[in-house]
């Protein structure tokens, strides 16, 4: 994981001594690694600053934390398939850097710096993220917004209280806000410049989708089209020394990214979380056996009498949660823990749902209306638990994306998706995976985004592309059963012909539905766990008094167990913030809490 933060004064000759200090002095709180792991580079000129921090212990494969150029010196997130790549990056115009990313491959963010000169940009889905804010001294520019915040803020925090509306609503950002004053995202495919002490921002419009192929030919090239970024994103993996390892679930995602390996002749291996007779565990078996690859089952902490499983605590959680995600993730997720960097290579599904129309994956009617009252939905979810001031301020997100729905909804739910799901949720979510290292993820490269927005919506809705893709790349593949509901296109098909001429329906392969099979402790939290969830939020139901009515608090969590988990979790994140639990030294509460798994014969 790389973490950069760039000033650049706004009036010749400034000092940037104190805030550069500053900024070494809170590393702690805004680098979710043992210090000890840590090292360090700086481009300092008269006017601006470059500071950069990594934990990759001078990994080989990595370009410089800092790479110095003609024009000064560039800091790089993520991964670029090519050394020469970040040269075209260090040595772009300034007017012509935008359009430089916009043609690269890879999953990243980059920030520039010279005399008196600060540039940012971002990749089509943000997923490594760019943070700006400004004082009446100096601009900042960085990839952790807290970072960001403390030098603009002099070290202190200032919680932006109306932009936590959101997160509370939906555990992440349907926004450009974060949770800290005066600190905003940069938006996906975008370039900030900083010079002569003015800032401004230029970007490109994520792709319009063209219409859907009439002809099986056409959709042969447009699928074929999308395969070759896919497999050029792998490109990086070919000269790796070990295999890749493949996070693999029962759903079509993870299992396209299997094919993509295969085909490409890339050695990988599997790994499963869950219980041994979890759907996904079952069917990841089936898809390791076809393609003959070593599948490993991580089964969660269970009791020895295996009827319970145990989990942190709250508050450990919590905190652990917002180091890493710096409160623009709720707790209700399970990011991934700290482990020592490493550069063994690794790839999961996350995110696919881009192949399959982004939002639109999950959209039951496709009627315009139920369309528009599914984003209306996601800005102003559980309505009557917010303040006046609070629904009005979802209101206002909210209307820019409604007024596109009259036109295209659905582009709206895909670029939604792309922009908030991706741009917001995932690029603060995945910060514990970068701790780690540097996933190979090319749902998330940037010409495969394109391509796939490229794509008609309602055809990539269908999962059509998807599924040709995985038999394209893996045959058979595909055939194999998928974990929930059935291909989309399959399932909603008219029946061909008479039924008496109708071929036999295939026999999927079989998925065990063992008892507790499917249970998940996040989504039945018990009453143990709901009762800490809840007197945790209700004891700081003042501080929360400018977002939610304390009435409707007290009726989510008058049950024994909680209805709706999810926003328990993200009430009890923001009250967290709220009340000084982060920044800080983390919890010191050891025990776990106990779960109890339901129907256990």
């Amino acid at each position: 994981m790389r973490v950069f933060l760039g000033m650049v004064a706004k009036r010749p000759g400034a000092n940037l001594d104190q805030p550069a200090a500053l900024a070494r002095s809170v590393l702690d709180d805004v680098f979710p690694v043992p210090a000890e792991t840590i090292d360090a580079a700086e481009w300092t000129g008269q006017d601006a600053v470059l500071l950069a921090w990594s934990n990759e212990g001078g990994a080989a494969a990595r370009p410089p934390l800092i790479a110095r150029g003609k024009r000064g010196g560039l800091g790089l997130s993520g991964t670029l398939p090519a050394s020469s790549d970040v040269r075209c990056l260090a040595e772009a115009p300034a007017s012509a850097l935008i359009d430089v990313m916009a043609e690269l491959s890879g999953c990243f963010s980059a920030i520039r710096v010279a005399e008196g000169e600060l540039q940012a940009a971002t990749a089509s889905t943000r997923a490594l993220s760019v943070f700006y804010a400004e004082n009446d001294d100096l601009h900042v520019v960085g990839t952790r917004a807290l970072h960001v915040h403390l030098i603009a803020n002099r070290g202190k925090v200032a919680w932006d209280e109306p932009a936590l509306q959101t997160m509370i609503r939906q555990g992440y950002f349907l926004s450009d806000e974060t949770p800290y004053q005066g600190v905003t995202a940069l938006g996906p495919s975008c370039l900030i410049t900083i010079r002569d002490g003015r800032r401004s921002i230029t970007g490109h419009p994520l792709p319009v989708a063209r219409p859907a192929p009439a002809s099986g030919r056409a959709k042969r090239k447009a699928i074929g089209e999308l395969g070759d970024a896919l497999v050029a994103a792998v490109e990086p993996l070919r000269t790796l020394p070990e295999p890749v390892n493949l996070a693999l679930t029962g759903g079509r995602d993870s299992r396209l990214m299997a094919a993509l390996l295969h085909a490409s002749r890339i050695p990988f291996r599997a790994t499963t979380n869950g219980l041994d007779d979890h759907p996904d565990v079952v069917i990841a078996r089936a898809v390791a056996a076809r393609l003959r690859i070593g599948h490993t089952v991580i089964p969660p902490a269970r009791t020895e009498a295996m009827d319970a499983v145990l989990v942190p605590h709250p508050i450990v959680r919590t905190h652990e949660v917002l180091r890493a995600c710096e409160g623009m993730t709720s707790a209700y997720e399970s990011i991934v823990d700290y482990r020592p960097y490493s550069t063994t290579p690794t790839m999961s599904g996350q995110s696919g749902e881009i192949l399959r129309g982004g939002f639109l994956y999950s959209q039951g009617q496709t009627t315009d209306k139920a369309m528009r009252r599914r984003v209306g939905d996601f800005f102003l979810k559980n309505a009557s638990l917010f303040t006046d001031e609070a629904n009005e301020h979802a209101r206002g997100l909210a209307e820019p994306w409604l007024r596109r729905v009259d036109d295209n909804p659905w582009e709206v739910l895909d670029h939604l998706y792309v922009t908030y799901r991706v741009g917001r949720w995932h690029a603060a979510a995945r910060v514990g995976s970068l701790r780690r290292g540097d996933p190979i993820q090319p749902f998330l490269d940037n010409r495969v985004v394109v391509e796939a927005l490229s794509l008609d919506q309602r055809w990539r809705h269908s999962e059509e592309v998807v599924y040709e893709l995985i038999g394209r790349l893996a045959p058979g593949l595909q055939k194999i059963e998928v974990e929930g509901k059935p291909w989309r296109f399959r399932a909603e098909a008219p029946p061909p012909g008479r039924w008496w001429r109708r071929p036999p329906a295939a026999s999927p392969t079989q998925v065990a539905q063992k008892r507790g099979g499917a249970w998940n402790w996040r989504t039945s939290p018990g009453p143990r766990l709901s009762a800490l969830l809840g007197e945790f939020v209700l004891e700081r139901a003042d501080a929360l008094a400018g977002l939610v009515r304390g009435d409707e608090l007290r009726v989510m969590f008058a049950e024994t167990i909680v209805k709706q988990p999810a926003l328990a979790w993200n009430l009890y994140t923001v009250a967290a913030m709220l009340t000084g639990v982060f920044p800080g030294k983390p919890p010191t509460i050891a025990d776990p809490v106990r779960i109890e798994i339901p129907d256990v014969r």
